[in-house]
């Protein structure tokens, strides 16, 4: 079993177990990415994806994991350098994107959504007309609202390197609404009544793990989510993190092809 301790870094949080096919995976990750991969109470770096790539790790012979805090934005020529092995954040399979990096297959769907607080006044993308929205630096939330930008009539786009950040600004009124990943914003406002999502923005999303481009380690990686979708582990991880049970249809539960580009 892969064994866990954090270390104290200047600017990354690492979560460190032991070593074997290569000495270390090393893993970069947007940490503060609720409930994907954060700091808990313990100051432990936890989350669903944390949990799965420490099983995908100890599946392909690692023992030792070291999950590195990168901007989202950065996470792309991190792994593209070499600098880091895979990336984790509820990275959006992209064609785009699958010009210039690879993709293992996807184990979660999801959409957009528009998050503000309750007393806006703001009950979707239709009340958008002069206000100034938030969305987390070249994520998939920032591409779609930029190519809305006109056609909501938006005062402005700020940009946030994750989901904590933002949410303080909206809270303190510095932004009207914000566009990001639904079940991360689901799951922060739980226990925040004076906010609320109030419009899911249907993009037929699909996470998956990031690799530099034809990685051999990114089609290991593939296999072993086959195999922990068929034994039903990423299903138990999806139940332990969201409180409900996968869709029977959704790539959580169903074994995907590895994404290719469409040209």
């Amino acid at each position: 079993m892969i064994r866990t301790k954090i270390l104290a870094a200047t600017t990354a949080l690492l979560l460190v177990a032991g070593p074997a096919l290569a000495e270390t995976l090393t893993a970069g990750a947007n940490i503060g990415n609720v409930p994907w991969e954060f700091q808990d109470e313990n100051s432990e770096i936890v989350g669903f994806e944390v949990e799965l790539l420490r099983e995908v790790a100890e599946r392909l012979g690692y023992d030792e994991l070291d999950i590195q805090n990168v901007p989202f934005n950065g996470l792309f020529s991190a792994v593209q350098s070499g600098r880091i092995d895979v990336a984790i954040s509820s990275i959006t399979i992209t064609d785009e994107r699958l010009q210039s990096v690879s993709f293992a297959q996807p184990y979660y769907d999801s959409d957009q959504s528009l998050s503000t607080r309750t007393d806006s006044g703001i009950t979707g993308t239709a009340d958008l007309d002069g206000k100034t929205v938030g969305v987390d630096t070249g994520s998939t939330g920032d591409m779609y609202s930029t190519e809305r930008e006109a056609d909501w009539g938006l005062a402005g786009i700020s940009r946030y390197e994750g989901l904590n950040p933002a949410m303080l600004d909206l809270a303190a009124g510095r932004i009207d609404a914000y566009v990001s990943d639904i079940p991360a914003v689901a799951y922060y406002l739980k226990d925040k009544p004076e906010m609320a999502v109030v419009e899911r923005l249907a993009t037929g999303e699909q996470y998956s793990m990031m690799f530099a481009k034809d990685s051999e380690l990114a089609t290991k990686a593939n296999d072993v989510l086959t195999t922990l979708k068929n034994e039903g582990f990423i299903a138990e991880l999806h139940e332990k993190w969201f409180g409900t049970e996968a869709e029977a249809t959704t790539s959580t539960v169903e074994v995907r092809e590895m994404p290719k580009p469409k040209s």
